[in-house]
């Protein structure tokens, strides 16, 4: 008889197509074994809502990304769990800081028409119903030919195809959690009228590409302070890739100008020394010069298990009912619970600026060899 090989697991659409737009949502459990069960039957429907809404107009590339924090993975799930599955890692300090915000629950929503993603978003919340509180929720969209707010080019070295399920897919690493990917979230705030008064070569220095045509700055003349710069990353010779999805949003009226930055990665590490080369700097000091004028003011980390992880987790036992029986980690749910942060901020002369949360790490990453691009 012919054994017939294993395929891998079916991950979820995290290295799915580009789309026209988008809705970010970030939620906290209530920390009740109600509200996680509801939370864990929910997880075997999830696919079924995307099939339902997306069937109805087969053009509009609907999905959904389904990702857990580390403090909702214990109280839902329990063990076994990622083994790279951390609290949001915070960098830097004062006003450029990328600071960890609450957060349990992330769905990431794409398609070519809003309508789509918001009929996915409206379901998927009623069958949530009271488990869940959203703390933050983004409605994104593509700005002309793939623009940033800050009218730059978005996403030009993201790695396709076959190349990009190799950097965002887990493997063999933690077998268990084959077909998983972590997520890293961030809402950042721009102000628009201090980076609209700098010319336009100035801008490209910061950006480290040229505006209208995307080009790369050559070596000689990028700096080493410019985005580009600070969030290539070199391991062993090869470049370290992330996919990344961003969008931009708003709201014009109340002078709110942003980008949703969304990563996904294998581990979470390359995404962590990015962070630190941006808000820290490399070498310290030497930090990315667009947090002038970019100021971030939320920050979750999460993972999203493969297809078939996601809607088997509905069949998981209580955390508390499977430590009873196998003498397990011991989790207080009550030291676990969320709470619910405004996540809104601005610039000098607007409204307060969110104040950050306590640092959850020493931001030390342990990713042994990886290392920044050497730039002039």
């Amino acid at each position: 008889m012919i054994e017939r090989p294993t395929c891998p697991p079916e991950p979820q659409p995290v290295a799915g197509s580009v789309t026209r737009s988008a809705i970010f949502l970030v939620a906290t459990v209530r920390d009740d074994e109600a509200a996680h069960a509801s939370v864990r039957g929910w997880c075997a429907d999830a696919a079924a809502y995307v099939r339902a809404v997306g069937k109805r107009v087969p053009a509009g590339n609907l999905s959904c990304v389904v990702a857990f924090s580390d403090n909702a993975w214990d109280r839902l799930f329990g063990d076994p769990r990622p083994a790279e599955l951390h609290p949001f890692r915070e960098f830097g300090s004062g006003q450029r800081l990328a600071p960890a915000t609450p957060g349990d629950l992330l769905l990431h929503i794409r398609a070519d028409q809003m309508d789509l993603c918001f009929e996915l978003a409206t379901l998927m919340l009623n069958k949530l119903g009271d488990a869940v509180s959203v703390v933050d929720e983004v409605h994104g969209f593509r700005y002309f030919d793939m623009r940033s707010m800050v009218g730059f080019v978005d996403g030009t070295e993201n790695p396709e195809g076959r190349e990009a399920l190799g950097f965002t897919v887990m493997g063999d690493e933690d077998p268990e959690f084959a077909g998983g990917s972590f997520v890293l979230v961030q809402k950042y705030l721009h102000d628009m009228t201090a980076w609209n008064a700098l010319p336009v070569e100035a801008q490209e220095r910061i950006i480290g590409r040229t505006k209208l045509s995307d080009v790369e700055l050559d070596e000689g003349v990028k700096p080493s302070w410019s985005h580009s710069a600070l969030t290539t990353l070199e391991e062993d010779g090869k470049e370290i890739k992330i996919v990344r999805d961003n969008m931009p949003f708003g709201r014009p009226g109340a002078g709110e100008f942003g980008t949703y930055f969304i990563g996904y990665a294998r581990s979470p590490a390359p995404i962590e020394q990015m962070l630190e080369n941006m808000f820290v700097g490399r070498p310290p000091g030497n930090y990315d010069r667009l947090l002038d004028f970019s100021k971030a003011v939320t920050g979750g980390l999460f993972f999203a298990p493969s297809a078939a992880l996601l809607e088997a987790l509905a069949e998981r036992e209580a955390p508390a009912v499977a430590e009873s029986t196998a003498l397990a980690r011991l989790i207080d749910v009550s030291s676990t619970a969320t709470p619910v942060l405004d996540v809104t901020a601005s610039f000098p002369g607007q409204s307060s600026p969110t104040q950050p949360s306590a640092a959850l790490a020493d931001g030390s990453l342990h990713i042994g060899s990886l290392k920044g691009v050497s730039q002039a």
